[in-house]
């Protein structure tokens, strides 16, 4: 695949990206911003690519699995834990335009997800500065964020051993969470102060450190 549009269409071909303002999100937040340099030719490839100190960037056809899961909507305060090259940032952002709160525990990969994203948003639309409403942490999401919670939805990036209580937590009531738990992804709905979770294995993440 040499574009965005193309990539687009298989995922959509393959019912994973379903939804409007999902795809107008994919057709807008261009992989090839977020992808190593040396990578730029592979940014519309469905997979995995390297980003640096052992971190990846997702398979496009995971990441739209995923934010179709958290079930996107304009306004939304959302929480995305382990952002890595800013992508999922970025899609979440263009959907809900609403508070943004990402948070990378490794220096590098956040010193590169920043640049990324700052880029993205100067050469796509003009953006200098970073949007009040996007808010970029070096720290460690899943405990660290507490005093913005609670949070609409949470997106996690990396493999937990068991779902942290204290994401669950932070999430609004009629709040939806999406994380990896061992090979296994899981949506959580918190509603009336109730827990439910619905799980579909088969995949491989990097694992969360809490």
């Amino acid at each position: 695949m040499k574009s965005q549009k193309e990539l687009v269409e298989k995922l959509k071909k393959e019912d994973v990206l379903k939804t409007k303002e999902l795809i107008d999100a994919f057709l807008n937040v261009d992989r090839a911003y977020f992808v190593l340099n040396y990578l730029k030719d592979q940014a519309y490839l469905d997979e995995p690519l390297p980003l640096v100190e052992g971190q990846t960037i997702s398979q496009p056809w995971t990441v739209a699995f995923m934010l179709e899961l958290l079930e996107l909507k304009k306004g939304l305060k959302c929480l995305d834990i382990g952002f890595g090259s800013g992508w999922t940032t970025m899609l979440i952002w263009w959907v809900t335009r609403g508070e943004t709160f990402a948070s990378e525990i490794n220096s590098h990969v956040f010193d590169l997800g920043v640049k990324n994203i700052t880029r993205f948003l100067y050469e796509k639309l003009n953006i200098k500065e970073l949007p009040e409403e996007i808010h970029l942490f070096n720290n460690n999401g899943v405990s660290d964020l507490v005093s913005f919670s609670p949070f609409d939805r949470i997106l996690v990036s990396a493999a937990a051993e068991k779902i942290p209580q204290i994401l669950i937590d932070q999430l609004n009531d009629g709040g939806i969470m999406v994380i990896p738990v061992k090979n296994s992804l899981f949506k959580v709905l918190k509603n009336n102060g109730k827990i439910y979770k619905e799980e579909f294995p088969g995949f491989v993440f990097v694992p969360l450190i809490e």
